[in-house]
């Protein structure tokens, strides 16, 4: 069990961010994950999974554990459903296409999302009309300061849009080491949401199918979003903002193309308040499209040309440039339209 000292960090997260940890090791289950934390008691310590949702704004100086918690089981079925437990580690598209490969339902909208299985009920990722919480079971976790593993339920996970008690009131306190998706034996297409129909037509599919469905995200995530690999990136930057009633008549009176849609009806995890009847979910893409960002380049940091909601890396940005442009975009949305944008992106000091 080596831990590493000042270790590069660009291959480990998708901005492509040159900073070093000044600790360094990856852990496969709780057990090892302790044995590390005792070697270095005093050190600030972080977890990192797929490192597809973080920006880094300078060195890391403490311990950096980096998940590599894997295996894929069923642990129960009954008639309708099959409980499927996956290591934090595990890469999420892959795991998503295990289940669509063994005919379980649930998670096929949710397909090309980059990061690992930890990251999903943290960030309660959602895309094309479905969110981690509604096919969500359970997760275990391993307490950083006590060492215990403790169950989260979807109560105990508080899930809100892109939140969980996990960037909220346990931040930093945990590491999640295996969850649990109760997925469909058979499956309830959502097709609905985007261009998933439109898709589904150019593919020629006449009969639905999870692969198909899956193919379909996959075409339309590709000709919209650029790929890590090829640059860097952490996918939507910013949160989609939610309005009260009132400043979506204001906002829309003014701007008739905003696009917004109903907000859910949920309360929100961590400080904010619950969705009021009435409130509407705008798009940030189109509000920063509208501020002329779309496109825009200072250096090597910029906004990709295709998706307003996604800052790019073209190669050598440093994390404090990209944080000094994403503030710029919240400053210009927020006096054009006076609409407060959020990050969606975790970022690192």
């Amino acid at each position: 069990m080596h831990i590493a000292q000042h270790t590069s960090l660009k291959p480990y997260n998708t901005f492509g961010m040159d900073v070093q940890a000044r600790y360094f090791a990856p852990f496969s289950d709780g057990a090892e994950l302790a044995a590390l934390l005792a070697r270095v008691p005093h050190s600030p310590r972080m977890i990192l999974g797929g490192g597809s949702n973080v920006l880094f704004t300078r060195d890391f100086d403490g311990l950096l554990l980096k998940n590599e918690v894997m295996g894929i089981e069923t642990v129960a079925e009954d008639e309708d459903y099959a409980y499927v437990r996956a290591g934090a580690g595990e890469n999420w598209h892959r795991f998503v296409q295990h289940c669509i490969a063994h005919d379980l339902g649930g998670l096929e909208n949710l397909s090309l999302i980059p990061g690992c299985v930890g990251a999903s009920p943290m960030q309660n990722i959602g895309a094309y009309g479905v969110e981690i919480k509604e096919v969500f079971q359970d997760l275990e976790a391993f307490h950083l300061s006590d060492g215990t593993v403790e169950r989260f339920t979807v109560n105990d996970c508080a899930f809100g849009y892109r939140e969980s008690v996990f960037k909220n009131k346990y931040k930093g306190q945990f590491a999640i080491l295996h969850v649990t998706f109760r997925l469909r034996k058979n499956p309830i297409y959502n097709t609905t949401y985007g261009a998933i129909e439109q898709e589904l037509a150019r593919m020629g599919v006449t009969e639905l199918s999870l692969r198909a469905v899956s193919e379909a995200v996959i075409r339309i995530r590709s000709s919209r979003l650029p790929d890590p690999l090829k640059i860097g990136n952490a996918g939507s930057f910013f949160k989609n903002p939610v309005v009260s009633a009132s400043d979506y008549a204001r906002l829309h009176l003014e701007y008739p193309a905003l696009p917004a849609y109903p907000a859910a009806q949920e309360a929100y995890a961590g400080s904010s308040p619950s969705v009021e009847s009435g409130a509407m979910k705008l798009a940030a893409g189109w509000l920063i499209e509208q501020c002329g960002w779309k496109g825009f380049r200072r250096g090597d940091a910029g906004v990709h040309e295709r998706q307003a909601l996604v800052l790019v890396n073209y190669g050598r940005a440093t994390g404090e440039e990209m944080y000094a442009l994403s503030q710029e975009i919240l400053e210009s949305v927020e006096k054009r339209f006076g609409v407060g944008l959020e990050r969606e992106v975790n970022i690192i000091p």
